[in-house]
């Protein structure tokens, strides 16, 4: 379906000055050049602002039947005829022919430049002969690269353009770099761009990409499959469908070819076969290409006016690229400029005489929009912004879906919550019809069309009537008188383009026409415009300037226009009130306010209140007013009570009043009770300094209730400024009331993912900042003993055990440190969590045999503790113990745990031996099994005998543990191997004892 406005797109008219009848014309740059029939010359004329006169003229080698102009390298390439035969030049420098005096140069493609004299001017111009073996057919020019693609019958001519640097004078040539050899079809249309080429003939297009790789499988989507009848096969061209427009029986028919369209791999079927072939001089010419077909389509001729093949042909193929968003021009010299562009999107365009096809080529294959035309086309052009048709008497101006797919291509998440943009299926619409007479031919350059008309004679009358009417719209004002040649019966004309903000401003006027009915048609229309500053903003040659502050200015403006429009909707597309309103960088308050002044009724959309509650769930710096503060409580209490709660702890609402605030939830907890509502007027209380209403809801609830309410609001304690979490009023509350509540809910919070951990440790050190305590505050040790408890997962699991295990050393390192009693005491820890070990009865023995100072602190048990348990790596702490002395029993106790851990026993057994010898037996027990075993009978009992003779049997403690070492070894090893240890000093009555007793046993056994 295609949307009829009837805006102006069109400016003002002015007749190119030629005075003889146009035959071919082309345009670019500041220029047009126009070369008249049977002449050998070529015309150029300026187009500035409102004039439009002669630049300057050269003669061609022949009669010029086609021509087209490069931007790029400011060359002019022509197909000329002469005697029957037909040659390809190219004309460059020709800007210099403006002086009468200047000379002309003819060369031949391939011509080694250096071997030129020294006298070359830098105003000459210059003429390029390219042999081609067969005569040229149609050409195409990179807008990227400025390369040069030629056709004939059956091959592809590629020139690549290049810039020589000779006797300090830079001059452009061209270098054959690629034929590719074409059968199958027999191209009338090219077009070329940055690799990319299409051809077609009357029924036919083609297009395919040039890779330097082979292709790897083409990444595509076809849409749209209805606009063509599919071929459940591959499409052959021996696939024939008879349509028969004679009576039955007649042997006349006219045969045609089923209409098809294919994609990606698929294109091979359709029997083109396109071979590439690499004859250029330069490096990268020779490496090998690669063709990649993309897109094939087919169509049946239409012979709704007979038979004639001019009314059913293809016509106005075409690439347009639109390139990524920060590129632009460098100029190489005064008067060549080498393009620094990436290419973001390619469309590809072709027509038929009754409708148009727009597809887009970069990482999709896709049809986007077809344009029906309400009566046969003769030509179109394609611009970013708009699509150019002229029938035989009109000039016709479509919008098209360009800057949306373009949008799309360069963020592939432009659709969210923050951002989006108008659908590339949205309707195409026709701003304008201009009447013209005799319609020949047209294109485009800048803000210019050029429009061939040649009219018959008959036709003048009623030309002359309508030149009254055409002169009184706005749209085609007239700025030059017609010139007395029109009565000729031939024009050419350059019509200026209405500036892109002008036509913006004209569609949004003409939108209001449907605002009141809320419509499509309003959206629709706005969503043209939309697209429209789009197309104008991904311009790469938009400087910074002030042109550029005004587009952005009023695509802000667009952008709060279709939020307007979607926030009165109850559709689904209703929620695009969000991101819209977000790209308009309006203020929650100045959208508010374009909503209260609009619907005085206050019968809110679904797309406004869905706006305003996600504005609300965002860490926004802006503070609403009280009394707007207000009036976003009155809107969720008549439309969306539940959400009150929510409203108030955003930061938004800073300036609410608590007392009207308290009055709309306590109607809302009579409807339906919970501990959010409770909490929410807990949080109002405290700012009403109203402490025995706060504690009254705190009791309504237990700890448990009141944790799913924190967990559906955290804001109630966590609040984000600038990237940084602050502690609300109530967290302070809770921390000096209930730190235990305020912990699990920190806890909650971090298992839930409502904050990281180190935003965690930041709210915690700020909530405590204001008492001026240590760096890690007790209440942080708590949350992490508490997180630890919660089993969090191994990445969170190892960054706490490091937190805590540096806490646990750093304080048991102080002997003199303020005692802090913890939420939870070693035993605690050790009952609820299995990261906290057991601790080893030898290790109670040291540690009652030498008690530190401050035991009631309990951070040695708790260390002691984790370093027995099975969580903690024993290698990651090793650091650690440098900064820990050894000068007492409770100390040493952390060093023989790590030295156990890493399985040194004997250099245990000795430390202990020394400092802590009643322990040693108990450490043996706990910990010398298995495989360990020996050192029971090796090391240990050798040891406790030297030491017992050295103290001369006064120390009981050796001789307690070498009794207890007896008793063990006594039921490990046989009474023989028994022998063999004791030692022979002449005390064997005192291992007698336990020889007898091993003897009774094995007498037993």
């Amino acid at each position: 379906m295609v949307q009829l406005y009837n805006c102006h797109p069109f400016g003002s008219q002015r007749v190119v000055p030629t005075k003889q009848a146009p035959e071919v014309f082309c345009c670019g740059r500041d220029s047009v050049f126009v070369t008249c029939a049977g002449g050998c010359k070529v015309e150029v004329f300026n187009v500035e602002q409102e004039l439009c006169h002669p630049l300057c003229s050269f003669n061609t080698l022949g009669k010029v039947v086609h021509m087209s102009y490069s931007d790029v390298g400011d060359y002019l390439v022509t197909i000329e005829e002469k005697n029957n035969i037909s040659s390809l030049r190219a004309y460059v420098n020709w800007r210099c022919q403006t002086t009468e005096s200047s000379r002309i140069s003819v060369r031949m493609l391939g011509l080694q430049l250096e071997s030129l004299h020294s006298g070359i001017s830098k105003d000459q111009m210059e003429i390029i002969e390219m042999p081609l073996s067969e005569n040229p057919l149609c050409l195409s020019c990179c807008p990227v690269r400025g390369d040069l693609l030629v056709g004939c019958k059956n091959r592809l001519v590629v020139f690549s353009l290049k810039y020589i640097a000779i006797h300090d004078t830079t001059m452009l040539d061209f270098d054959r770099s690629l034929v590719l050899h074409v059968n199958g079809i027999v191209p009338s249309q090219l077009c070329f761009c940055s690799g990319h080429i299409g051809i077609s003939n009357d029924l036919e297009v083609l297009v395919f990409r040039l890779n330097s790789e082979p292709p790897k499988g083409t990444n595509t989507i076809l849409k749209n499959t209805t606009e063509v009848e599919m071929l459940p096969e591959k499409g052959s061209k021996n696939d024939l469908v008879a349509a028969a427009s004679h009576p039955l029986g007649s042997e006349d028919f006219v045969m045609c070819q089923r209409p098809v369209e294919l994609v990606g791999e698929d294109c091979k079927s359709c029997n083109i076969v396109v071979t590439p072939e690499s004859i250029g001089l330069s490096i990268d010419a020779q490496s090998p290409y690669h063709v990649n077909f993309m897109l094939y389509r087919r169509f049946a001729p239409d012979f709704t006016d007979g038979f004639s093949v001019e009314s059913t042909r293809l016509h106005s193929l075409q690439l347009l690229p639109t390139y990524k968003t920060g590129n632009h021009v460098l100029a190489t010299d005064a008067k060549n400029t080498a393009c620094q562009k990436d290419i973001l999107s390619l469309f590809c365009f072709f027509s038929m005489p009754h409708a148009g096809y727009l597809y887009t080529l970069v990482s999709a294959v896709e049809l986007i929009s077809v344009y029906q035309y309400p009566e046969r086309s003769q030509q179109a052009v394609l611009t970013p912004q708009f699509l150019h048709v002229i029938t035989s008497n009109n000039l016709q101006c479509f919008t098209v879906r360009c800057s949306a797919a373009a949008a799309r291509e360069e963020d592939p998440y432009i659709d969210t919550t923050m951002k989006t943009c108008p659908p590339v299926s949205l309707d195409v619409c026709t701003l304008r019809m201009q009447l013209f007479i005799g319609l020949k031919a047209i294109q485009h350059f800048n803000n210019y069309i050029i429009i061939l008309t040649k009219a018959d004679i008959e036709d003048m009358a009623d030309k002359m009537k309508n030149i009254k009417r055409l002169s009184s719209r706005k749209a085609c004002s007239v700025k030059n008188k017609i010139s007395s040649e029109t009565e000729h019966g031939w024009n050419l004309y350059v019509v200026s383009t209405t500036p892109i903000l002008q036509l913006y401003k004209e569609m949004v006027d003409y939108s209001k026409r449907y605002e009141t009915a809320k419509t499509h048609g309003s959206i629709h229309l706005l969503s043209e415009a939309h697209l429209l500053l789009r197309a104008a903003l991904i311009n790469p040659d938009l400087v910074e300037s002030e042109d550029k502050e005004e587009l952005v200015t009023a695509f802000r403006e667009s952008c709060a226009y279709l939020g307007d429009c979607f926030s009165n909707l109850d559709t689904k597309n209703s929620h695009l009130a969000l991101p819209y309103y977000k790209m308009s960088c309006l203020s929650v308050s100045d959208i508010m306010d374009r909503i209260l002044s609009k619907d005085l009724q206050q019968n809110y959309g679904k797309g406004f209140l869905f706006y305003l509650k996600h504005s609300l769930y965002e860490e926004l710096e802006e503070k609403l007013s009280e009394n707007m503060a207000f009036k976003v409580l009155q809107i969720f209490n008549a439309t969306e009570s539940n959400q009150l709660p929510h409203a108030l702890c955003s930061p938004c609402m800073t300036n609410a009043c608590p007392k009207i605030a308290m009055g709309f939830l306590e109607t809302l907890d009579v409807s339906g009770p919970s501990a959010l509502i409770s909490l929410t007027k807990a949080a109002m209380a405290l700012k009403m300094q109203d402490l025995q209403t706060y504690e009254a809801e705190i009791q309504r609830y237990s700890e448990i209730q009141l944790l799913y309410g924190f967990l559906d609001e955290p804001r109630l304690v966590i609040r984000r400024e600038d990237r940084e979490v602050i502690p609300t009023e109530m967290a302070f509350h809770f921390q000096d009331t209930l730190p235990g509540l305020l912990v699990a809910l920190l806890v909650a919070f971090h298992e839930n993912s409502k904050i990281s951990l180190k935003e965690t440790e930041s709210f915690i050190k700020a909530l405590c900042k204001k008492t001026g305590e240590e760096d890690n505050p007790p209440i942080l040790v708590d949350f992490w003993e508490a997180r630890l408890s919660s089993y969090p997962p191994e990445s969170v699991l190892q960054d706490i055990l490091f937190k805590l295990t540096s806490y646990y050393v750093c304080r048991i390192c102080k002997p003199q440190h303020e005692c802090v009693k913890s939420l939870k005491s070693p035993e605690d820890l050790r009952n609820s969590c299995s990261h906290f070990g057991v601790i080893s009865p030898w290790i109670t023995k040291m540690v009652s045999s030498e008690p530190v100072s401050c035991a009631a602190c309990g951070d040695l048990l708790k260390l002691q503790s984790l370093l027995c348990g099975p969580s903690l790596d024993i290698v990651s702490f090793l650091p650690f113990l440098d900064s820990i002395p050894a000068n007492n029993n409770s100390y040493l106790s952390i060093h023989i745990i790590c030295a156990t851990r890493l399985l040194n026993y004997e250099g245990s057994i000795e430390r202990l031996l020394d400092r802590c010898p009643e322990a040693v037996t108990l450490y043996a027990k706990h910990e010398i099994k298995g495989g360990s075993q020996a050192l029971w009978w090796n090391k240990l009992l050798p040891e406790l005998c030297n030491r017992v003779r050295d103290t001369e049997n006064t120390n009981e403690v050796f001789i307690s543990s070498l009794k207890d070492t007896l008793d063990v070894i006594a039921m490990e090893l046989d009474l023989q191997d028994l022998l063999n240890l004791l030692p022979d000093d002449g005390n064997a009555e005192f291992f007698l004892p336990y020889l007898v007793n091993q003897s009774k046993r094995k007498l037993e056994a």
